[in-house]
């Protein structure tokens, strides 16, 4: 791979935030090599080690990948100029371990984690496409449930939407009435029941999205259904350019107690924050450095017992921008935004 001369890659991006004692930087986890490399499919295990690692240098990058990868990854991700070694060699050299003008990702990873944060033209596309693609296959299954499917039923038949659609599944929860008080349900055997809560994180191009949605067959709205929507209505309207995540994370916390809930809600399940080529890059606590940046992708997930809300956002000047709405989905308006409702069977 060669020096690129097009303005704004991410090249040009990592060799800005390059300090000027170093030489290079070396790209190995598969959310930033599949950023460097314009939404590459490095992992192949989901959730597991890059197969591609990246030497980004002042005179031009170096990309390896075991050789069993090499033929994939030009045919399929359009990454050709690549060094293919034996899979008994290590994907990084020695000689990139020891180089001290070569600095490890993790000498970087906040640099780099700002390098990615405002998507271009192209992300923010594919974002939308992915966005409005998975939320319409969400609502098709959702609408598809009785309260006798079981979880197990339901997570594969999300699956099969996600992967028709060419994304990949890297988080799919679903709770039926018996395990509702479970932040971070993973599907059982067990019936949906009176009310369930589907949870989707899907990955195309590298990019991710989320979402929370919930249907409920008999029985009024959760009462703290309102309160949530609330809630998330206050850090929707603070996540704009220039914001402090530190200072979000914040609001959410004087959010809780303010709409009914406990002062310590927050403290029980993490928050959310930035998204893109990470589900959470990062999850937001209080010690998070940085602010927002202009059309960086967003997916807040405040929650109390029984309810939840989560969509995935694109921060701008004017606001959020919702990529995971579904107009065919109930919706209530809150703060200007339509949000979901519990879908009624």
């Amino acid at each position: 791979m060669q020096n690129s001369d097009a303005s704004d890659t991410p090249r040009e991006r990592v060799l800005a935030a390059l300090p000027d004692d170093l030489d290079g930087v070396v790209l190995e986890t598969p959310g930033v090599v599949s950023w460097y490399l314009g939404g590459a499919r490095t992992s192949v295990p989901l959730g597991g080690d890059s197969v591609v690692a990246v030497l980004v240098g002042r005179e031009g990058d170096e990309v390896r990948c075991h050789v069993m990868e090499a033929e994939r990854l030009l045919a399929e991700e359009g990454i050709g100029d690549v060094i293919a070694v034996d899979w008994t060699e290590p994907l990084v050299p020695e000689s990139w371990r020891s180089d001290p003008r070569i600095a490890p990702e993790r000498r970087l990873e906040a640099q780099l984690r700002v390098a990615r944060a405002s998507l271009t033209d192209i992300e923010v596309e594919r974002y939308r496409a992915l966005g409005a693609e998975v939320s319409r296959a969400v609502t098709s299954v959702a609408a598809a449930t009785t309260a006798g499917d079981a979880e197990r039923s339901i997570a594969g038949h999300l699956a099969h939407s996600l992967y028709s659609l060419g994304a990949e599944p890297v988080v799919l929860l679903v709770a039926g009435s018996a395990r509702l008080g479970y932040r971070h349900p993973l599907p059982t055997s067990a019936p949906l029941g009176e009310r369930a809560m589907l949870v989707v994180g899907a990955r195309r191009h590298g990019l991710t999205v989320n979402l929370t949605r919930w249907v409920q067959f008999s029985g009024p709205e959760h009462e703290n259904e309102p309160g949530i929507r609330a809630v998330e209505a206050e850090i929707l309207d603070a996540t704009r350019p220039g914001a402090a995540l530190a200072d979000l994370l914040a609001t959410l916390r004087r959010a809780y107690p303010a709409n009914g809930f406990d002062p310590e809600e927050w403290h029980r399940h993490h928050q959310g924050g930035p998204t893109g080529y990470l589900g959470r890059d990062p999850k937001v606590t209080p010690s998070t450095g940085g602010v927002v940046a202009e059309r960086q992708a967003f997916s807040w997930n405040p929650s109390a017992p029984g309810v939840k809300v989560e969509d995935t956002v694109l921060a701008t000047a004017s606001g959020v921008e919702l990529l995971t709405h579904d107009p065919a989905w109930p919706t209530t308006t809150v703060a200007g935004r339509p949000r979901p409702l519990t879908m009624r069977l």
